[in-house]
């Protein structure tokens, strides 16, 4: 075996018995790391002399194992089902009213239960992307076929019911055949069933929250990454338009204690407490929360009409907040946070630029306070990274 530290792969004593630096902050689970990342990272750990050569090549093998090489005919055969779920339904409507309702429904059950038994063939022929396109097209057939019999037996109730129920046939679909693309759906059915009955009510639609979270659960279950952002995006939009629907669309301050609320548990998470299989999850949680909490601020500042001084003192408590969540995404490595938090701080910088020319504010003013704002945060961040030095050496 190879050691670390450079030590005999043979078996030294003193590579058995070394131990690699304590970074509680950089370590967690493989299963949740993105491969290219991981591969820098053992690089690293090679040119510092803690994997040795045929360690860190062993593993750079075993990653490219266990990492898809060529993902586009999946891409493919799932638009390929949807765009065969179309062509289904527009025949089918074309020639709806000129067959009998046997022929219908015969025709709607063979075109359901033939894509799903299309995707146990290729299941069993090893063809995972083909068969999850499969089971795809059979939940686009259920959902064509709950509008087309309600529309032949004159079924009336709400309409928002009719997509809950193709979101359950999805939800279903997803778990028992660990589709994870089936899940996506469901997501997706959820968030328009949750805004197709906001529109009708004008009020929070609570009840999203049970969907959203069964939804997660299977994501949870299949251990699918990907799934993590669909729900980490999905309960975003729904906290941000809790903004525009409590308290007579004045309910953004709410927003923003929420988003701050979670980004600090990502904060003590990744950074103090180094729960291994919770850090990946709250490092994503924490750039959402960025973005939820910067959707508040931006709705206080640019959608509400506050007083000069109430803009000001936003504005500045604006940006020195983007800039900390700079310094947090830079120092834990979070690419994702650090993107969310550039892409809010020049949002902001425009937005602040039209907002004040022509007004009391004076943007000359404004942008050198915030300019002074934004050095005196740099001199602090230099400040912080001498001292991390410091003790990296110690």
């Amino acid at each position: 075996m190879t050691g670390l530290n450079g030590g005999d792969p043979t078996g030294d004593h003193n590579a058995k018995n070394a131990k690699p630096p304590h970074r509680p902050s950089r370590i967690f689970p493989v299963m949740w790391r993105h491969s290219r990342q991981l591969e820098a990272d053992v690089q690293r750990w090679q040119e510092a002399g803690w994997v040795t050569p045929d360690g860190a090549k062993a593993i750079a093998e075993e990653l490219r194992a266990q990492t898809p090489a060529f993902r586009l005919p999946a891409v493919l055969a799932i638009l390929g089902a949807v765009l065969l779920g179309f062509a289904a339904m527009s025949f089918v409507a074309a020639n709806w009213q000129e067959m009998p309702k046997i022929a219908r429904l015969g025709l709607l059950g063979a075109a359901l239960w033939g894509f799903y038994g299309l995707a146990g063939w290729l299941f069993s022929r090893n063809l995972e992307a083909f068969a999850h396109a499969a089971i795809l097209g059979g939940v686009g057939m259920f959902g064509a076929a709950i509008m087309l019999i309600a529309q032949m037996y004159h079924i009336e109730g709400r309409p928002p019911d009719a997509v809950l129920l193709w979101c359950a046939g999805a939800v279903l679909a997803g778990i028992l055949l660990r589709s994870n693309p089936s899940l996506v759906l469901a997501m997706l059915l959820a968030g328009l069933w949750s805004g197709w009955e906001t529109s009708i009510t004008e009020h929070v639609h609570w009840p999203f929250l049970i969907a959203w979270a069964l939804i997660s659960l299977g994501f949870v279950w299949h251990k699918w990454h990907p799934g993590m952002h669909v729900s980490a995006l999905a309960i975003s939009i729904f906290v941000v338009l809790l903004g525009y629907l409590l308290n007579e669309g004045h309910a953004h301050g709410l927003v923003l204690i929420i988003g701050l609320a979670v980004a600090t548990v990502g904060i003590l998470i990744t950074t103090l407490y180094a729960i291994p299989a919770l850090i990946e999850p709250a490092r994503t949680s924490f750039g959402y929360a960025i973005a939820v909490s910067y959707a508040a601020l931006f709705a206080l500042q640019f959608i509400e009409d506050p007083t000069t001084n109430t803009l000001i003192a936003t504005a500045v408590g604006t940006l020195a907040l983007l800039i900390g969540a700079i310094i947090l995404a830079l120092r834990t490595d979070n690419r994702g946070a650090l993107w969310v938090a550039y892409t809010a701080f020049s949002i902001e910088v425009m937005g602040l630029y039209f907002k004040s020319v022509g007004t009391l504010l004076g943007s000359s003013v404004f942008f050198l306070t915030a300019g002074i704002v934004v050095i005196a945060l740099a001199y602090v961040a230099y400040r912080l990274h001498l001292s991390a030095q410091v003790q990296g050496r110690a």
